[in-house]
């Protein structure tokens, strides 16, 4: 029974069987050679499995235990002091290779901003990669290490300054830079940065300033070294306004970045990096424009005050004091060396000139109704005096009368005559003097209708009036619509 299957097996498969053992056969051999010379005994394709699943990788890293610190790293790419090879010049093999810098700024503070010296003083992040071409290990070797950090002094760098910078740097410099193995240098540092700003303070304080930092080798040329930056405008700004921490008085915009490279070998390949702001203008409207609006106000009003007196001219000259202090105030914070006048600068000596002609014109009112007082106290003097002289006549018809020289003797008349006489005199000196303290407060008190020059003082009072008034409001319109206006 057992034969019979076989046979039939045989007959089934057509006598493909003898066939696939002896090929078997064959192949034994074969496979005894090939996994000899493996130590383990895998065939090639098992072995390509393995590495595709890191099997090997694991094996070898285990098998490199040795070579896993960065001190292995280092020795292997000989990083000393004394190396000329990493620190003398620029990191290429062939001197015209052309050395591209990428080049990072952030800005992390806006510290202030000297308007008088026109100096700018922020606080920015800089981040700096290169290649260098005499650098690179296999990280498989050192247990995938991929990069170290070592000491600046060690490997050469690029002699990058910012060229509106004005005092030494005071953030402290970072010792230390990261290498890559497929020869990437990068370098980060932070700087507190002094630097030049060309300030338009035409629309003070509502005035937007663009003030620019400018980095360039000091020694290399566009054929030598190539700067560029890692991101775009937009980019770089909105990772600003994340990482800005202070802005003083200023209010952070925007970050635009040029490049100005130059393929002529007089210049350096330059990255210009354009910060605008924004003044925060609260507290100079608080302190400063809306007081001497409201003294401007104080001059208008003080129109109301009688003219007669003091009170009105003493009153315009302290409120034009007050306006004069301010001016000095606004002078030290100005810088003197502005192409334009400042918008409040014109502000200032507007308001000024106004308060000015308002105190001339009450001079000359109050010329006028004292010259038309004066000519009226000289009248009633005269009129007074003319009555004095017919009493002091009169005085002595009554004193010779008849009547009462007859009821007394001559030694008592003459007597009673003198003392009558004396007694006369002073009553009308009293009489004098009290008319004129009478004309003077009535002076005071109420406009002499029939006087020539008060006319004339209350006309040039109304038509003053109401040129102020007209003036002010074309003054202020106008200053206002500049303000406003986009046009320097």
């Amino acid at each position: 029974m057992m034969i019979a299957g076989f046979f039939f097996l045989i007959f089934f498969t057509g006598g493909n069987a003898f066939t696939v053992e002896l090929r078997d056969d064959q192949q034994m051999p074969n496979d005894t050679i090939t996994t000899g010379g493996n130590a383990s005994g895998l065939l090639p394709q098992d072995v390509d499995q393995q590495i595709s699943n890191g099997t090997f990788n694991r094996e070898k890293e285990e098998n490199n235990n040795g070579n896993c610190g960065y001190n292995d790293v280092v020795k292997f790419l000989n990083l000393n002091k004394g190396n000329d090879n990493y620190t003398l010049t620029r990191p290429v093999k062939n001197y015209n290779t052309v050395t591209e810098i990428s080049h990072l700024m952030k800005v992390f503070g806006i510290l202030d901003m000297k308007e008088t010296e026109q100096l700018f003083i922020s606080y920015i992040w800089v981040f700096l990669r290169w290649k260098n071409e005499h650098i690179s290990w296999n990280p498989k070797e050192f247990c995938g290490l991929e990069s170290i950090t070592i000491p600046t002094e060690l490997l050469w760098m690029p002699d990058l300054i910012i060229e509106e910078m004005t005092e030494k740097d005071r953030a402290t410099t970072n010792p230390f830079l990261t290498i890559y193995s497929n020869g990437n240098v990068s370098f980060r540092n932070d700087h507190v940065v002094v630097s030049t700003c060309k300030m338009n303070v035409y629309k003070f304080p509502f005035d937007i300033q663009s003030c620019n930092l400018s980095f360039k080798s000091m020694t290399h040329t566009p054929r030598e070294i190539n700067l560029k930056t890692l991101e775009n405008d937009k980019v770089i700004t909105t990772w600003s306004k994340d990482l800005i921490e202070t802005q003083d008085e200023w209010e952070f915009l925007n970050i635009t970045v040029n490049n100005q490279t130059s393929d002529l070998d007089s210049f350096q390949s330059m990255l210009v990096y354009t910060i605008t702001m924004k003044r925060r203008s609260v507290l100079y409207i608080a302190n400063f424009i809306l007081p001497i609006l409201f003294f401007l106000i104080l001059d208008l009003v003080s129109f109301l005050i009688s003219d007669s007196g003091g009170e009105k001219l003493s009153f315009k000259v302290t409120v034009l004091l007050a306006v004069t202090v301010m001016q000095l105030i606004l002078n030290d914070i100005l810088p003197s060396s502005s192409n334009k006048v400042p918008l409040i600068a014109l502000y200032c000596v507007g308001v000024f000139t106004l308060m000015l002609l308002s105190l001339l014109e009450s001079i000359l009112v109050m010329h006028l109704l004292d010259k038309d007082s004066a000519t009226q106290n000289n009248k009633t003097d005269g009129d007074q005096s003319l009555r004095m002289k017919k009493c002091c006549h009169c005085a002595p018809v009554y004193d010779a009368s008849p009547d009462e020289t007859e009821s007394v003797t001559k030694e008592d008349s003459s007597s009673k005559l003198m003392e009558a006489s004396l007694n006369l005199k002073q009553v009308l000196n009293e009489l004098e003097e009290n008319g004129k303290t009478m004309n003077l407060l009535g002076s005071k008190r109420k406009d002499v209708k029939s006087g020539y020059w008060t006319r004339i003082a209350k006309r040039i009072n109304k038509m003053f009036l109401i040129f102020y008034i007209t003036t002010l409001t074309v003054f202020l319109g106008t200053m206002f619509s500049l303000w406003n206006s986009e046009n320097y």
